[in-house]
This record gives structure tokens, C-alpha cells and sequence, in this order.
């Protein structure tokens, strides 16, 4: 028995498998574009249950036609599991609880192992992937935070830990740990996201443009995956100062234009931009057309109610009725089988607001308002993060201009401008409420913000 860089024993004579394995957990922690490299562990030692079931979960997180590959290797993991150790037994488990969706119990392997091997960061990951798909930040902070003085030798823990931070609102621990992660390692990406978030959050646009673009280089080793969405949250800042001409061709090079085409993270980085530019009234010609014809794989597999609403949007935007008819269905037969824990989020959250999404794809104002403003408070249980999840509040405020309801869209808009009251966006929506609210005052005091803030704006975009 031999052990991995981190001191946790692997059951194999073989140095290839270690050497593999060592290289797989880098490029998972640092969200690498050489993941594959698991793939020689399992080539070295085709009885090391824990190399098999890593490879199961290179493909579980690919997704789609790869999740049939990902059940042969964790059979293979669980046809060696006798040889294993304690620390292996627990992740094959995991990694079966995952690929058979139950990620409760997925979760409670990995809580089990970071007790007893807090060393294993790569188990660490995995849960706090599944928390934050979960909504549930607490645990993505709480299992960081279990593991952190067992590995403050490792530059990942601080990326790791000041994500779980930001999810949970602590925005300048978040931003300090994360800025010790870069310090210490500066092609850590997960804490170029961490801090990215902060900075989004704070409304802190310039800032999140310099840091951003002077990390980015480093992108290129990423996933391909990871490399687009980091892309996506620099233009969100680029989108705030209101230059959309640089945002489309982020969009166009960096983000859809780079992408796997058929990959459904991709896919939800390009459709989530072109919601947000489309929100700014930006005209975004046939894109959605063209990304639509993708979407055809993702109507039956229902990874995340959070994915689905996004991709309905895109199939109703992008012209494909049928196949978001077809979607919804699915969705619907979806949410009665799933597991009980996760039933509630998919029949009370996830398939109503697909049909606000549908709605509002559609122009009817009023249905995606009826369907939307219920169950906004509850769409953290969907999956995804604060920024993300941002999207559908940003939906259901347009729906309710739209639609005239002035007072609703009043108390949305306080509580964004309280956030977030540097952005020209929402000072002109901000004035144009008040003014068809009768506060003319008001109104006169944020349209001069907005233009304030669209002149200060500008000399940013000079300078970029």
C-alpha cells in the first residue's frame, strides 16, 4: 500500500496509479483541463477501487451520454471494493450515491470521510458541489471549514473555503481567504471565482475588471467549462458599466464561441448572458436560434431544476416550442419519481417557475409573474449560486415593469439599489418606477445618478 501526496493510502502496488491519482486531484481543485489524466491510473492498476471510482466521477461530472461510462468504472470499483480500505469503501459509496442521484446520501459519505481523512480534499470538492447543488451553503461553509487546520499547507483549501464563505454572505472573509489563495498559488481558479463573486456581489466593477483580466491568462489552462463561465462572470462586470459590445464578444470568443457546443454547463454560461444582455435591452440577433438547436439532449435529464429553467427558456426563446412543450412534460413526470428529499424543490419550485420562464420567453407578463413571484424565495433549493440565481429575480422585475405593477417593482428595486446602488441600470428602472409612481423627486435623483454613473463608466471602458 502506497500513499498519494497528501498521505492517504491508496491500495495499490503500482507508482503509476499514485502519480495519477495525484495529478487527477491538482486538476480537480484547480478546476484543470487535465482531468482525463485519471483515466492511467485505471490503465496502471485496473483492480484500484478508488482509481475506478474516480474515473466514474470524471464522467459523472460530464454528464449526459458519459454517465454510461461512468457505471462501468464504478462497477469495477465496487467489484474491488474487498482489497479497500475504510477511506476508499466511503468513496465508491459516494460516488454510487451520486450516479444513482441520491445526493443526500452521497453528501453523508463525503461529511463521513472528511471526519475521519480530512486530508482528502478531492471528497471535500465533491461535497461541496453537491451542497451548493443543493442550495444549501451552510454545508459548503461547515465541511470547509472541518478540514481547514488539517490543510493549511494546501493552496486550495483557501479558494475552497472562501467560496463557502461568499455563499454564505461573508463577503470580506470570502475576499481575504481567497486573495491568500491567489497569493499562493496564482493559476488557482476556484479562488479567481470565489473573489469574483465578492467583488460582483459588492458592485466593485472596476475592480472585478482588472483582477479579472490580470488572472486570465491562466484561464486557458482550465476546463473548458470553467473556462467560459469565468469569462461570464467578467462580462457580468462589463454588463454593469454598460459596455455590451465587449459582452457580446466575450460571448462570441470566449464564452459560445469556445464551447463545446453540447456540453450543458457550456450551454447554460452562453444562455445565462444572453438572458442578462437581452434584460438590457441589447438585440442579440439569431443567437438563440442557433444555441436552441443544441439543447435537444437536455430535455429528458433533469441534472438540476436550476439547468432545466434555463434551458426551457432558451428552447421557447430560441423558437423550439416543441421540444420546451416536450421538456416541460418531462420535467413534470420527473418530479413525481424523484427521491422524497428533492421532491418538494422539483414539484413546488422547479416545474412551476419553468412555465414563468415559458411565459416570459413568450411576452405573457402576467403568467410569469403568477408563477414566478411564489416560489422566488425557494429557488435556492434548485442549485446554483447567489450570482446565478440572481437571473430569475432580474426576470420577475421585468415581467412586473412590463406589466405596469409599479409597486412591486418598487420594493424589488429598493432592495437592489440597498445592494448593489452603483449600477446605471437599476437607477434609470429606479427612476422611471418612481415616475410613474408620482415621486418626482425621486425620480429626478436617480436618473442624474444614472447618468453619473454611465459617464464615470465610460472612462472605464477607454481604458480596457
Amino acid at each position: 500500500m502506497v500513499k498519494d501526496l497528501s498521505g492517504l493510502e491508496i491500495t495499490t502496488d503500482s507508482s503509476a496509479v499514485v502519480d495519477a491519482i495525484n495529478s487527477f486531484v491538482d486538476q480537480l481543485l484547480c478546476v484543470g483541463n487535465n482531468a482525463q489524466v485519471i483515466l492511467k491510473a485505471v490503465e496502471a492498476d485496473p483492480t484500484c477501487a478508488i482509481a475506478n471510482a474516480q474515473v466514474a466521477a470524471f464522467y459523472l461530472f460530464a454528464g449526459g451520454v458519459a454517465l454510461t461510462q461512468a457505471t462501468s468504472y464504478l462497477n469495477a470499483a465496487k467489484s474491488y471494493l474487498k482489497r479497500a480500505n475504510d477511506r476508499e469503501k466511503l468513496y465508491v459509496a459516494a460516488i454510487e450515491a451520486w450516479a444513482n442521484r441520491d445526493i443526500a446520501q452521497a453528501i453523508a459519505h463525503h461529511e463521513a470521510i472528511a471526519i475521519a481523512f480530512p486530508r482528502d480534499l478531492a471528497s471535500v470538492h465533491l461535497a461541496q458541489y453537491h451542497y451548493r447543488n443543493s442550495g444549501n451553503s451552510q454545508g459548503m461553509l461547515r465541511i470547509a471549514e472541518k478540514v481547514f487546520a488539517a490543510n493549511r499547507d494546501n493552496p486550495y483549501m483557501y479558494g475552497m473555503l472562501a467560496f463557502g464563505l461568499e455563499e454564505c454572505h461573508r463577503l470580506k472573509e470570502a475576499e481575504d481567504y481567497g486573495r491568500i489563495a491567489i497569493a499562493l498559488k496564482r493559476d488557482n481558479r476556484w479562488a479567481h471565482h470565489a473573489v469574483a463573486h465578492v467583488l460582483e456581489t459588492q458592485g466593485r466593477l472596476e475592480e472585478g475588471i482588472t483582477l479579472m483580466e490580470s488572472l486570465s491568462d491562466t484561464w486557458e489552462y482550465g476546463s473548458s467549462v470553467f473556462y467560459g463561465h469565468l469569462w461570464w462572470h467578467t462580462s457580468l462586470y462589463y454588463l454593469d458599466i454598460e459596455n455590451f459590445a465587449k459582452v457580446l464578444e466575450i460571448y462570441d470568443t470566449r464564452i459560445w464561441g469556445r464551447a463545446k457546443k453540447d456540453n450543458g454547463r457550456e450551454q447554460i454560461n452562453a444562455i445565462a448572458l444572453l438572458l442578462r444582455l437581452e434584460l438590457r435591452g441589447v438585440d442579440v440577433g439569431s443567437r438563440w436560434q442557433e444555441l436552441a438547436a443544441y439543447l435537444q439532449p437536455r430535455l429528458h435529464e433533469h441534472v438540476l431544476a436550476f439547468l432545466d429553467l434555463q434551458y426551457i427558456y432558451a428552447l421557447a426563446r430560441g423558437g423550439k416550442d416543441d421540444w420546451a412543450a416536450q421538456m416541460l412534460e418531462s420535467m413534470q413526470t420527473h418530479a413525481e419519481k424523484v427521491l422524497p428529499y428533492a421532491r418538494r424543490t422539483w414539484v413546488e419550485v422547479g416545474v412551476p417557475a419553468a412555465r414563468g420562464m415559458i411565459a416570459y420567453a413568450r411576452g405573457d407578463w402576467k403568467s410569469a409573474i403568477a408563477q414566478l413571484e411564489p416560489v422566488l424565495p425557494d429557488l435556492y433549493s434548485t442549485g446554483g449560486s447567489h450570482a446565478q440565481r440572481d437571473l430569475f429575480e432580474q426576470i420577475y422585475l421585468d415581467a412586473l415593469i412590463r406589466d405596469r405593477q409599479y409597486h412591486k417593482a418598487l420594493n424589488v428595486l429598493e432592495k437592489r439599489n440597498a445592494a448593489r446602488g452603483n449600477i446605471p441600470a437599476i437607477q434609470r428602472e429606479l427612476a422611471n418606477t418612481y415616475s410613474q409612481l408620482g415621486h418626482i423627486d425621486e425620480a429626478h435623483q436617480a436618473s442624474q445618478l444614472a447618468l453619473e454613473l454611465s459617464q464615470r463608466y465610460q472612462k472605464v471602458e477607454q481604458t480596457v
